[in-house]
């Protein structure tokens, strides 16, 4: 899953990134409004988190154009403004929750992955199919009780399958979020790692669809 960063606080920006990394999130990082506004307008984004303050063009105005051209992402708004004015004005333009600085990284990945799960259907935070067990809060996943070791590439891809189970999944779209703009998206080792995924989770939990591309199945292999 890919999240979007638009923060001018560089050091800020880059200490979000890093816990979202952490969390299992693909991430890219704006500094500035129109820098923003295009990666949100070009690049696949599962999310983002969105600055008010921003040079270039504020953070409502970046708002305004992604749900003007009809881009439904969650969008997380970070602001030091604490007025209710602010927040109506955020949430008119099409904000899905607000986090006021200065707060704890833990809280913005919390938030996040509530807003995530409730955009693609989900009402708890543990995603269920059958004796698989994926937590989206802690990035933990259990296999019939029993821990699973995922690397972190394993875990995004589990983490976006299951957020999206029992839809076909096209590989361009997998990729889109797997990887950063600027990293070199190898269908072929994309391949590899879902095979390596397979043999922990079972192998017929994810059907490939010749040309089309994976769908996870929603409940235990028969």
């Amino acid at each position: 899953m890919k999240i979007l960063i638009v923060e001018d606080d560089r050091d800020l920006a880059a200490q979000i990134a890093t816990a979202l990394g952490q969390a299992g999130y693909t991430v890219e990082t704006a500094h500035d409004g129109v820098a923003g506004e295009y990666l949100g307008a070009t690049e696949t984004i599962g999310a983002a988190v969105l600055d008010l303050g921003l040079p270039g063009m504020d953070g409502i105005e970046v708002l305004k154009r992604w749900r003007g051209a009809g881009l439904a992402f969650p969008v997380l708004i970070l602001t030091a403004r604490d007025a209710w004015s602010d927040k109506v004005a955020g949430f008119r333009a099409g904000a899905d929750d607000f986090v006021l600085k200065p707060f704890r990284m833990e809280e913005v990945t919390l938030r996040l992955a509530t807003l995530i799960r409730r955009a693609a259907g989900h009402a708890t935070v543990e995603l269920v199919a059958g004796g698989l067990v994926l937590d989206t809060a802690t990035g933990l996943a259990t296999l019939d009780g029993m821990p699973l070791r995922l690397t972190a590439f394993e875990g995004r891809l589990l983490r976006y399958l299951m957020l999206h189970k029992g839809r076909v999944v096209s590989r361009t779209e997998l990729s889109e979020h797997m990887y950063d703009r600027d990293s070199d998206r190898d269908f072929r080792s994309m391949e590899v790692v879902i095979g390596r995924l397979r043999k922990k989770i079972g192998e017929a939990r994810v059907e490939t669809r010749r040309g089309e591309g994976y769908r996870f199945m929603p409940g235990d292999p028969a």
